[in-house]
């Protein structure tokens, strides 16, 4: 297949992997296997296929899948002992410090004990909440900015930051398992704590409401482990897109600006930022432009539901609509990205 041909199909996967599904209810409902179906259409339209790859594709997912499992069943059999913790703990201080003090946790050692067990942990929070629905549905989406800010600093966090040290692993960059937090401890750690503070301020004048967030469904073993297999699917599945979308990433992204990839990234608010991180990051890229896709990435990904995956856990299990997390995912948000985007240009 010649090269225009080539880009060609690659850029009909794009459009694909983009449109389908934040349009088609059922390839959103079974995203990991339509991104399985992408990426091994992408590999084979680029005619890379090699045991090297299958072997990554099946290995990569392991360490993030295992943590999900374990941390999914401990947080099954401790699920009481973490709630009466938390009442006893409600007694003792001001309920503006708790929230400050799960936020900030959360938002920390989500890169420990995944973004997603980071989600379910603070729905649980809110649901022994007694505030007004309005400020609730500002903790979770605060709270979910935190996550995918924190969750990003080690390949355990999440599938964003699986993929780009996965992606990076080789010359010139020699990425290990700490190569995020020692590139973006800096950037993410301090806005954790703000982002804490802004969950937390004023938090007594809210409570004592009747219309509350509460789940919809209680976690059990089986969903603990279906849930660690679809981030198995979700990772392997990006290992092979981005390693399919390889020819179409270096023609088009490489050579772009860090500034202009900071700003198209944005389309992570209505696509999950593993995504993208898969289809954009190459070993060619300079730390500069590694640094705002990244930066890019994590922020935008808060914007809206589809953005990230702590938004839709949260999202789903305390039934929270779009437009009440646009609300406040775009308020908060887009401020954030334009001082980020100062902050970057001048100093990174």
């Amino acid at each position: 297949m010649n090269e225009n041909l080539t880009i060609f199909f690659l850029s009909s996967v794009i459009l694909m992997t983009l449109v389908l599904p934040f349009s088609v209810k059922k390839v959103e409902e079974e995203i990991e296997l339509f991104l399985l179906i992408m990426g091994i259409a992408a590999v084979s339209i680029s005619d890379i296929w090699s045991y090297h790859l299958i072997e990554e594709a099946v290995k990569e997912p392991i360490p993030i899948s295992v943590t999900v499992l374990v941390m999914g069943m401990v947080l099954k059999f401790s699920r009481k002992k973490i709630t009466d913790f938390l009442i006893k703990t409600a007694e003792k201080i001001s309920y503006q410090k708790l929230i400050f003090l799960v936020i900030l946790l959360l938002g920390i050692f989500s890169s420990v004990i995944t973004a997603i067990i980071a989600a379910i942990l603070l729905s649980e929070f809110i649901t022994l909440l007694k505030f007004s629905r309005k400020y609730e549905i500002k903790i979770i989406v605060l709270g979910c900015f935190a996550i995918g800010f924190g969750a990003a600093l080690t390949p355990l966090g999440e599938p964003l930051s699986t993929i780009v040290v996965s992606k990076l692993r080789g010359e010139p960059h020699n990425a290990h398992f700490f190569y995020l937090l020692n590139k973006f401890a800096l950037w993410i750690i301090p806005f954790i704590f703000l982002i804490a503070y802004w969950s937390s301020k004023d938090a007594n004048k809210y409570r004592e409401a009747k219309n509350t967030l509460k789940e919809e469904y209680e976690e059990s073993i089986k969903s603990s482990v279906f849930r660690a297999f679809k981030v198995y699917i979700f990772v392997a599945a990006l290992v092979l897109l981005g390693t399919g979308l390889k020819p179409f990433t270096e023609k088009f992204i490489t050579g772009l600006r860090p500034e202009a990839l900071y700003w198209i990234n944005s389309i992570s608010a209505i696509l999950d930022n593993a995504t993208l991180a898969a289809s954009e990051i190459v070993p060619q890229l300079s730390e500069r432009q590694i640094t705002f896709i990244i930066m890019g990435l994590i922020i935008s990904g808060g914007f809206l539901i589809p953005g990230n995956i702590p938004n839709i856990i949260c999202a789903s299990k305390l039934n929270i609509k779009s437009k009440e997390w646009a609300g406040y995912g775009l308020k908060y948000g887009v401020p954030i990205m334009f001082v980020y985007f100062i902050l970057l240009y001048f100093l990174a």
